[in-house]
């Protein structure tokens, strides 16, 4: 499959970035780094200009007054919300009409390369791209976890430019087709719906995408991978390439052609049998250097292992926010002393607390509260004479 993308790589870029590409050995960067840089530089402008002012405009009474920390952190669940339905859309469209990838054996799914499966690879590296950066610039707000998510998940996205496990790009992107609905979750709790109807349809759609996509067909697909891997690992190298694929050429001295102004030949922009798919192989062996598969294996160990925890968390956080209040009097007609819960140290950004919606680290708004804070000597005044009144009931 040829690159869908309609614009080229500009050439003067192409020759910029093949040295980096060369010492890295990441021979499809150039042919792809104008699609991770548009996709970098796009979500930066919705981050830092869409997203302000269309928020402004939408929610002029919630946008405008949230802490300054908070309006950033909604500024970048758009910039995920954008590019979640983006991303998942183009990888579902190249995983129907690329008819190459479809009939790939093993081999292929490991070495070989399409455009449409470049392209999604460019597309998620540049997010990550600008996650990065937002991590380094912000990092009093997001942390170091954070910040190596975002090192970890460029680091794996980009071992697709050597192409390696082109074929599996667009298979794994769809974990993403839950943060719609993970970023909506948010979004309710800002726009004070905390609990409503259209969180807790929303929170069963979140609960089923995340079950479905990361749980059911990410394991799946991991499975698939650590299979081919397998096999790529313990595979006898007792052929050789057939000798029409010629190693790839550097990009940054080739003459420019009709029609082609990046100067990239006709061989690298076409993928129409097995050699234009293997181009990017040349080497007479098919296994792969057991560092580059436990890097990746490794890393999607870990990321499946957080996808079991984080819906283990998710399942008790919704659970916790749309269980209905015990009948009042009921444990004292059986005779069951209450058991007094004790308040956590930390609490969670956008839980409610007391009826009180916790923002930046502190509940603020809700009934009784006059939009203010409630300070640890009120608290434990309040915790006192609750437990005095318990005990002159019991007695």
């Amino acid at each position: 499959m040829l690159d869908p993308f309609p614009v080229p790589p500009p050439r003067l870029l192409v020759q910029t970035t093949t040295p980096l590409a060369s010492a890295l050995a990441l021979p499809t960067l150039p042919l792809h780094i104008h699609e991770l840089l548009f996709a970098t530089l796009t979500y930066h402008l919705i981050c830092a200009y869409v997203s302000p002012i269309l928020s402004r405009r939408l929610f002029p009474n919630i946008y405008p007054n949230l802490p300054r920390r908070t309006r950033l952190n909604w500024d970048v669940h758009v910039v995920s919300l954008f590019q979640s339905i983006f991303v998942c859309a183009a990888a579902l469209w190249v995983m129907a009409v690329d008819d190459e990838r479809r009939h790939m054996d093993w081999k292929e799914r490991i070495w070989g390369y399409t455009g449409g499966g470049g392209m999604i690879q460019a597309f998620a590296a540049g997010y990550f791209l600008w996650d990065l950066q937002i991590c380094l610039r912000y990092f009093g707000v997001f942390g170091i976890g954070l910040l190596m998510h975002a090192v970890a998940a460029l680091v794996v996205f980009s071992l697709g430019f050597r192409p390696f496990v082109n074929f599996y790009g667009p298979t794994f992107i769809l974990y993403e087709l839950s943060s719609p609905f993970l970023n909506f979750h948010w979004f309710f709790d800002k726009l004070q719906m905390t609990g409503s109807r259209a969180q807790w349809y929303n929170g069963i759609l979140l609960l089923a995408s995340f079950f479905c996509c990361r749980l059911l067909w990410g394991t799946y697909q991991s499975l698939r991978v650590y299979q081919d891997c397998w096999a790529a690992l313990h595979v006898q190298n007792t052929t050789t390439l057939p000798s029409f694929i010629t190693p790839a050429a550097s990009t940054s001295n080739l003459p420019a052609h009709n029609n082609n102004p990046t100067g990239i030949p006709e061989m690298m922009q076409q993928a129409t049998d097995n050699a234009g798919i293997m181009r990017f192989h040349p080497e007479p062996q098919d296994n792969i250097p057991t560092w580059l598969a436990l890097t990746y294996l490794g890393s999607n160990v870990v990321l499946n292992t957080l996808n079991f925890y984080w819906f283990g968390k998710m399942m008790e956080t919704v659970k916790k926010r749309f269980r209905a209040p015990p009948a009042k009097g009921k444990k004292e007609e059986e005779g069951e002393e209450e058991e007094e819960e004790e308040v956590p140290d930390v609490v969670v950004e956008g839980v409610e607390l007391d009826g009180r919606v916790v923002e930046d680290g502190a509940p603020v708004g809700g009934e009784g509260t006059d939009g203010g804070v409630v300070g640890a000597q009120d608290k434990e005044e309040t915790d006192g004479e609750l437990r005095r009144r318990r005990r002159s009931e019991k007695s």
